[in-house]
């Protein structure tokens, strides 16, 4: 374990006391709590029966739902059958906070403005239902593939997926959205537990500069949020300068105001007054998160509502990309790819209305049939992968596709016998069976839909995708 650097214990006994300091130091040296958020897609009965067979018993977390804590096998909670499918995601109880608090509906144009690696991009997901405009953003392109891939495992089809700085997103989404989440990059010390080498960078300047930018991407999210709109600003530190400082800054010069809110775990009030410096006292409506009180990670949690517009900053139309063409299921381009689908695997025509689909090249992506967005050449992605389209003008559904339209096929499905076949359908290799009718399938594995395989004279060979055969998967 990495040791506490001397920064961090002198800033936390001069603003928080020596008690603090050691409560802190407790909680740093003792074992992280694992949580789970289960997906509203998952039937949780037989979710816990499958987890009971690899020894993991769940705890229900009271006052957040589909939240549980793990309180035996959490050496396994990462390597299940149901965690590579997407039932549950692994989270700690204070991250789920924000992006309950923000609350959207399908009906709000939401955007998460940090998002990776897609914990609480996937969480807003669920509480739109799936539905409506969701436009996840991270300025990193490494973490963004992150972003994706949890995207993909989690189901969603209701996300535009961008690759920008924050902090100059208003110049192209003015006023545009009802909710939005900005849960900054930090100096991280409420999640130094499970982050030890916070200690071998953290220092006051770090955290200045850190303010800095969280400042600006805060500015930036209240441009973009419309009049009467909701943002919600969290961070995984304990600092002043990162929390109330920012926000005290912030309400001294934008047409905003702090909204009181409730949250599901012991807090305590954001300060209002420090060392002898008084700041606005509606930061008393923010939350700060101390992590041995509420048995998992610090956290800082405040929401704002705009009260009045703001400048607008125009963007340079011409740097932008051609607008990414979104065709409806009877559009000329797609309608015959998803008629032959819907006949091959016996799926109703009216199931593909729901969405929208995005084709580029060879590869076709869906998203919710409510999305809708501008300045759509910004986008990396839209929606999440369907299928491609193969040599013989045929499509190949992909994983997430068929894991969603499972449910609705009547032919070309394909159940999987034994423990055996299950592991080398997840190695992706070749089962061997004879097949009368030759072709792509969707495999289930009992009551689970696991993808999809090629029916050849060899036998069955996988299609599940190498970016996930990375994951340990254990089959019990």
């Amino acid at each position: 374990m990495i040791e506490i650097g001397k920064n961090i214990t002198e800033y936390l006994r001069e603003n928080f006391g020596e008690e603090y300091l050691n409560r802190f130091v407790e909680f740093y040296e003792s074992e992280p709590r694992i949580h789970i958020r289960i997906s509203p897609h998952t039937d949780n009965q037989k979710l816990f029966e499958s987890l009971a067979d690899y020894g993991i018993e769940l705890k229900s977390a009271e006052g957040i739902p589909d939240a549980f804590e793990v309180i035996e096998g959490t050496n396994m909670v990462g390597k299940t059958i149901d965690y590579i499918l997407g039932a549950y995601y692994i989270q700690s109880l204070s991250s789920m906070i924000p992006a309950l608090v923000l609350n959207p509906g399908a009906n709000h144009k939401t955007l998460d403005l940090c998002a990776a690696p897609g914990s609480k991009t996937t969480q807003l997901s669920e509480l739109m239902e799936n539905k409506g405009t969701l436009i996840s953003n991270d300025i990193s392109l490494d973490r963004l593939r992150v972003l994706m891939y949890n995207i993909d495992k989690m189901k969603v089809v209701n996300a535009g997926v961008l690759n920008k700085k924050g902090e100059l997103l208003s110049a192209y989404f003015d006023e545009y959205f009802d909710r939005i989440l900005i849960d900054a990059p930090c100096s991280a010390l409420g999640i130094i537990q499970k982050k030890g080498e916070v200690s071998n960078w953290w220092n006051r300047n770090k955290v200045t500069g850190i303010a800095e930018i969280q400042y600006k991407l805060l500015v930036s999210g209240i441009r973009m949020l419309k009049v009467g709109g909701e943002l919600v600003y969290s961070t995984c530190t304990l600092t002043l300068e990162e929390n109330e400082f920012v926000l005290n800054k912030i309400l001294e010069k934008y047409p905003v105001e702090l909204i009181d809110i409730e949250l599901p775990v012991k807090y305590r009030e954001a300060f209002t007054e420090i060392k002898g410096l008084k700041l606005n006292p509606t930061i008393s409506k923010a939350k700060r998160i101390v992590p041995w009180e509420a048995n998992s990670e610090g956290f800082f949690v405040a929401k704002l509502i705009k009260t009045d517009k703001t400048d607008k900053r125009n963007a340079d139309a011409s740097r932008l990309k051609n607008d990414i063409k979104i065709l409806t299921a009877d559009s000329h381009d797609i309608k015959n790819y998803l008629l032959e689908v819907s006949d091959y695997y016996g799926i109703d025509k009216s199931v593909f209305d729901n969405y929208r689909y995005i084709q580029r090249s060879k590869d076709i992506y869906f998203v919710d049939g409510s999305w809708e967005s501008i300045h759509t050449g910004l986008f990396n992605r839209i929606g999440s992968k369907f299928g491609a389209v193969d040599k013989n003008n045929k499509v190949q559904l992909h994983m997430l596709a068929a894991q969603i339209l499972g449910k609705y096929t009547t032919k070309n499905r394909v159940e999987l016998k034994n423990r055996t076949e299950l592991e080398n359908y997840f190695k992706g290799g070749t089962i061997k069976r004879t097949f009368d009718a030759k072709g792509q399938k969707i495999v289930f594995y009992q009551d689970k839909i696991l993808g999809t395989a090629v029916a050849s004279s060899e036998g069955l060979k996988s299609q599940f995708p190498r970016a996930f055969r990375t994951q340990e998967i254990v089959t019990p």
